[in-house]
């Protein structure tokens, strides 16, 4: 795994971030040096300068692995995101300056750039442990046998499906129906993807009716994520197939869907959410606001933008409260997380985990009990809590590391990229594109990873597996 490590230039990493906390006096060039610091890590990761690009695939056959989409989402979801919040600090609305009398408030300001720096930090430690832990070609222990990979990945797609329905009907385990939900969706994008090129009609029919359910769901759902992720997963997995069609359709889709998913989301949750209207009615009244183009749209966007897009809104409270009113959490954090793994079906009594981590927002002043919110930290900040700025770095690398280790793992027992990162990777360990609080992370990985090795001993035992050759 330490092959082709030169430590000079993981050294690099960290430059940005060394050099926003020398003008942490100067709090709007601290922030920018270490926004625009992880935009650096991206560059010389991506590209390959601190560690070579795996030469086991092409770039575009190999987007799924972690130090591509995982990074990305990640990294760009804690780190890039903030923008928008630092721009409505600084008095402006929509990208407009809203009054240029307005003058910004200075501790603010320190603190919205001290956040920043910790955001860096972890990018530089979390794409550390990845890479550090980055070694293919991955040595194969099984490979696929005596079927197509187009029918394979079609038969999990609608497998999968009934087996989450059946997890939700027993007590204290629906985490596993989250676990396979998530499985099937990404077997049916790759099904699609797979069976487009070879036009194999019968494929393509059944995989794209999974895929628009699965994003009716999304749609009907209230959540942001799941929208996104539905064409964010197809364009990647046809990327190789049609590069220059993914580009010119996939890329303004995406980019129309952000302009109009605030206001949808907005409006769905008052009218469903509340009980007013069916999800279906709902739907439809949110979308007629996303697309009218009104002021409010526009105030829902900008709001979006600047307090739901990212969490550094949460993040500065935080750090505000610890450890100057609340001490950091340390172990108990790490007990709470072992003691998240212990099913409720073996354990009617446990203590409700969404509560232990309110604990937090609740010291810290963010929520009070009783109210009817959800402010749990992030992971950045959920490490900056477990220890300071030593709990970012050494949280986010040990982040890292496990991410890589995992898909490694999973290609060893699935035979390689496909079956093995693209597949079981994305399906069981989505949670990981985008990181929660502790107990929450410890609790799915950890049976995400029982999950996956049970998959690849069902495979195996009934031959559809074989020992590589």
């Amino acid at each position: 795994m330490f092959n082709q490590i030169r430590p000079e230039r993981f050294f690099v990493l960290y430059l940005p971030c060394g050099f926003s906390w020398l003008f942490d006096a100067l709090p709007q060039t601290s922030y920018l040096i270490a926004w625009l610091g992880s935009f650096f890590i991206f560059l010389i990761t991506i590209s390959g300068w601190v560690k070579p690009i795996p030469k086991d695939r092409s770039l575009s056959e190999q987007l799924m692995r972690p130090l591509f989409l995982t990074q990305l989402i990640f990294a760009g979801y804690m780190c890039c995101t903030t923008l928008f919040y630092y721009l409505d600090a600084l008095g402006y609305e929509n990208f407009h300056q809203m009054n240029r009398l307005f003058k910004p408030d200075p501790k603010k300001l320190m603190m919205i750039a001290e956040c920043q720096r910790y955001y860096c930090l972890g990018h530089a430690a979390f794409i550390t442990g990845t890479l550090l832990f980055m070694n293919y070609p991955v040595q194969k222990k099984y490979q696929l046998q005596n079927i197509s990979l187009a029918d394979f990945l079609l038969y999990v797609a609608i497998i999968t499906v009934p087996v989450a329905i059946l997890f939700t009907a027993i007590p204290g385990l629906n985490q596993f129906s989250a676990q396979f939900s998530t499985l099937s969706f990404i077997a049916g994008a790759l099904a699609l993807a797979f069976a487009i090129p070879i036009r194999k009609t019968p494929n393509i029919i059944i995989s794209g009716v999974l895929f628009g359910f699965n994003f009716y769901k999304s749609v009907l759902s209230g959540y942001k994520e799941p929208i996104i992720l539905s064409f964010l997963v197809l364009a990647i997995f046809l990327f190789p197939f049609y590069k220059r069609i993914v580009i010119l359709v996939f890329v303004p889709l995406l980019f129309l869907v952000f302009a109009v998913l605030p206001t949808y989301n907005q409006v769905f949750r008052q009218n469903a959410w509340s009980g007013n209207l069916s999800a279906e009615d709902a739907s439809k009244v949110a979308l007629d606001a996303a697309l009218s183009n009104s002021l409010e749209a526009k105030d829902s966007n900008w709001s979006f933008l600047v307090f739901r897009l990212s969490e550094i809104d949460m993040f500065v409270k935080y750090i505000q409260s610890t450890p100057k009113y609340t001490g950091f959490y340390g172990m108990k954090m790490i007990g709470q997380s072992f003691q998240s793994l212990i099913p409720r079906a073996f354990w009617p009594g446990k203590p409700n985990t969404e509560d232990l981590v309110m604990e937090r927002a609740f010291n810290a002043g963010i929520a009070a009990k009783g109210m009817n919110v959800s402010a749990k930290p992030a992971l950045i900040a959920d490490a900056y809590l477990f220890e300071g700025e030593f709990g970012i770095f050494f949280i986010l690398l040990l982040y890292g590391a496990v991410n890589q280790f995992i898909a490694l793992k999973a290609e060893s027992l699935f035979g390689g990229y496909v079956l093995g990162t693209a597949l079981i990777y994305s399906g069981l360990f989505q949670i990981m594109w985008r990181g929660l609080s502790f107990e929450f992370l410890f609790n799915s990985v950890f049976w995400s990873y029982i999950s996956m090795l049970l998959i690849a001993k069902l495979l195996y035992g009934t031959r559809i597996l074989k020992i590589a050759d």
